[in-house]
């Protein structure tokens, strides 16, 4: 192949490709599709849409219910951290790789895996409505975790293929990503509906759960998977295989070459750091906010409901804008996704600080205050969550096309593992104050202060250090066939190493104060 990447394997006689389902990569990786086509797609982006909700409503509800949750069943600060960390966190990225990789490996097997997934988590969310102590509800958020892990990189997955070009996949993930907003939101409407019911989180969650099984269904019959898109950097012809090899030889091999071009491509481990920073502030604002702001302003009855509304609006618009100017600006730059999110974040750390202290800035006043609250909360929203759909496309894009569930697995396993440290830092940090004191609420309003600002600045730093690694990245692509040096193999161990020593340190030390 004449413009063959560095990153290609070709030049080897002895390989020969093996997957025929792979278009080579161009410059549009799909031609024009017809409007029947585009109807099509835009119903397939609508159910993974909605079914990413529910992923999305099922992890974030509990943070509207916390009082009331923790009253019912007798739950600590440590225990609702563990709850809302690594309790879903570890099993979320443990199980998201496995997931990820079977559904590339076995043909076009996305669509099944990501409907059976939905299938299972929604009867964990059932089984969490009729738990009765911590273990109980625990064990039901892990089988949860393991069955919500795959569906962010298969819906992203199936979106960057089912898009019509490069330009467009951008657009597609950004409208993938309105269901974190709308799961925030909705998850407020329903909080305020049931505030004064103490079996209302048991309600919600049992009614969202019966919900998932019909989505499952109605995903599995009417989305069909589809070939694969060509990469941004690289083609697909680094799987070319041996002829004798068996099928297991084969899938070991992909495996390993997929991992040694994920090593290589410069920009991947900087973004991946950079983004998991960056959702460890976003989770810890999405589980410890809500409850912060009630106890702050406890004479505000439609505070959740309101909160929930900015965060679907606003939230919503900001994700599509990025997608919208990522397309746009697509043929000028192609480092728009990292711009927008350094930028973006740094801008709402300031905003975020006005949300936490707006009662304070008011002198005290509840009335002044909210009014404080809202407008920096706007604010606050639309300048951070321009991100999500176009860097995750971004990342889609720069993977091998057979492999990128697997990669976009290893991208989000990561980044779970980082940012569920969030919660259970706060979750010891907290231990031992009793949740609905003031105490608590002085306590919360300085440690999210500090977590989420420097998080969004540390985090927009790496992105904009990351633009040029991008661009060297897309235009000279990778070399597999040079040896790693021996100073990257050591950083990438020393990095793997310390992240689980954080994860069994945190782990350990919340569960051990959970259980006292």
């Amino acid at each position: 192949m004449a413009d063959e990447k560095p990153g290609s394997l070709s030049h080897d006689p002895d390989l020969v490709e093996t997957d025929i389902h792979t278009r080579e990569a161009s410059n549009n990786p799909r031609p024009p599709q017809s409007v029947q086509r585009r109807v099509y797609t835009a119903l397939c982006i609508f159910l993974l849409l909605i079914n990413y909700f529910l992923a999305q409503y099922d992890k974030f509800v509990l943070s509207y219910f916390q009082t009331p949750l923790s009253d019912s069943i007798g739950l600590s600060a440590t225990q609702y951290g563990v709850l809302s960390g690594y309790a879903t966190g570890i099993v979320y990225a443990l199980a998201a790789i496995p997931i990820a990789y079977l559904a590339d490996t076995f043909g076009r097997a996305r669509v099944w895996v990501l409907a059976i997934a939905a299938l299972w988590w929604s009867l964990c969310v059932i089984f969490q409505s009729l738990s009765n102590n911590f273990w109980q509800i625990l064990l039901a958020r892990i089988g949860m975790g393991i069955g919500q892990s795959c569906v962010e990189p298969l819906s992203v997955s199936l979106i960057s293929d089912l898009a019509g070009g490069w330009k467009d996949v951008f657009i597609g993930e950004a409208v993938l990503y309105v269901g974190v907003y709308i799961g925030e939101a909705i998850s407020g409407q329903i909080a305020t509906a049931f505030t004064d019911n103490e079996a209302g989180w048991r309600i919600a969650l049992r009614a969202i759960g019966i919900t998932g099984v019909v989505v499952a269904v109605v995903l599995r019959v009417l989305i069909r998977d589809v070939g694969r898109n060509a990469g941004l950097v690289v083609d697909d012809s680094i799987y070319k295989v041996e002829v004798s090899t068996s099928h297991f030889q084969s899938a070991r091999r992909q495996v390993r070459l997929t991992l040694s071009y994920l090593l290589r491509l410069r920009s991947f481990w900087l973004l991946l750091l950079s983004a998991s920073i960056r959702q460890l502030a976003g989770n810890v604002f999405g589980f410890y906010m809500p409850s912060y702001l009630s106890n702050t302003y406890p004479d505000k009855d439609n505070l959740l409901s309101r909160y929930g509304i900015i965060v679907g609006v606003v939230g919503s618009v900001a994700v599509l804008t990025g997608g919208i100017l990522t397309s746009l600006l697509w043929k000028r730059t192609q480092s728009t996704p990292l711009w927008l999110t350094g930028i973006g974040g740094m801008v709402s750390s300031l905003f975020v600080l006005l949300m936490l202290f707006s009662r304070d800035i008011a002198n005290g006043s509840q009335n002044q205050g909210i009014r404080i609250l809202y407008g920096t909360m706007s604010v606050a929203y639309l300048s951070a969550e321009l991100w999500l759909g176009c860097i995750n496309a971004l990342i889609a894009l720069l993977l091998p096309p057979r492999h990128k569930t697997f990669g976009l697995a290893i991208w989000a396993a990561v980044q779970v593992l980082v940012y569920s440290s969030g919660p259970e830092i706060i979750g010891l940090a907290l231990k031992g104050t009793d949740p609905g004191s003031e105490q608590y609420t002085e306590d919360s309003q300085v440690v999210l202060a500090v977590i989420i600002t420097v998080c969004y600045w540390l985090a927009g730093i790496g992105f904009i250090t990351a633009v040029p690694l991008l661009k060297f990245d897309i235009a000279n692509g990778v070399r597999l066939d040079r040896a790693m040096s021996q100073r990257r193999k050591i950083g990438f161990t020393t990095a793997a190493i310390a992240l689980t020593a954080l994860v069994i340190a945190l782990f350990v030390a919340s569960i051990v104060y959970a259980a006292i």
